[in-house]
């Protein structure tokens, strides 16, 4: 088993996963009529990105991570290059080439960073390929995804459903554990603090979880709990405060 797909099943269980991938399978199994959108937000941190190449893989998906930069013939280009085709010259031959695939093989689509496609030409060459293919596709962004959406009434009225990435559980940190602290025991007590001074980001709790795997490697313990981690802080995401510039004494050569 390779090393993703060892990440891949480690990363099932997780919250958020199960949460892009009920989505998934909700768009691809509606009923006869009904749109076949559907849009997954949330703050940066909840682990969009992870569930999203979960779902790739789990769904044999066609998967892009859009980029503020390219326009339409940009986003066609990724998505034909994605789907194993050489890309064609036109943006129109482009979207002939992703319209004709994605219909003959039914692929999902997926694309993630989406609320970089937020500009006429783009998000509406988006919603002609799920009219003209009748694949599911599902947009991924940050939280206010939703609301930028409602621009365009014939992109919006299409959503079948919309998700929200939640926060972190303890159940996420202890799936976590397993691949970011791998064998070392970590105390109910370290774990709760650190799900508290993770605010909930799946991206904290995996930097935090490695953390305390690093500095057990390093003291030699097996086992962390509150007593052995003692004061030592935990990420929080926050930057870090100003140090205080020294102290300015007289200058050489300056009267005293």
């Amino acid at each position: 088993m390779t090393e993703q797909q060892t990440l891949i099943n480690s990363v099932a269980p997780l919250a958020n996963v199960a949460r892009l991938n009920q989505l998934i399978d909700r768009c691809t199994n509606r009923a006869h009529g009904l749109p076949g959108m559907g849009c997954f937000y949330g703050r940066a941190g909840l682990g969009k990105t992870t569930a999203g190449i979960y779902a790739t893989n789990r769904h044999n998906a066609c998967h892009i991570e859009a980029l503020p930069i390219g326009g339409v013939k940009g986003l066609m280009n990724m998505i034909v290059m994605e789907l194993g085709l050489r890309p064609a010259r036109t943006t129109e031959a482009l979207f002939a080439q992703v319209a004709q695939e994605m219909t003959m093989t039914q692929r999902p689509l997926i694309v993630d960073e989406a609320d970089h496609i937020l500009s006429d030409k783009s998000i509406e060459i988006v919603r002609r390929l799920h009219d003209v293919s009748g694949v599911p596709v599902i947009l991924m962004g940050e939280e206010t995804l939703p609301q930028k959406l409602q621009r365009w009434e014939r992109v919006h009225s299409r959503m079948l459903s919309w998700v929200g990435a939640e926060t972190a559980t303890l159940a996420d940190v202890d799936h976590l554990a397993r691949i970011y602290a791998a064998g070392i025991q970590i105390s109910a007590e370290i774990k709760q603090a650190l799900l508290t001074a993770s605010r909930g980001s799946i991206r904290n709790v995996s930097t935090n979880l490695a953390h305390i795997r690093e500095f057990a490697v390093i003291q030699g313990h097996g086992v962390v709990t509150a007593e052995i981690w003692g004061r030592r802080q935990m990420h929080t995401g926050d930057a870090p405060a100003p140090r205080l510039a020294p102290a300015s004494g007289p200058r050489r050569g300056a009267a005293a």
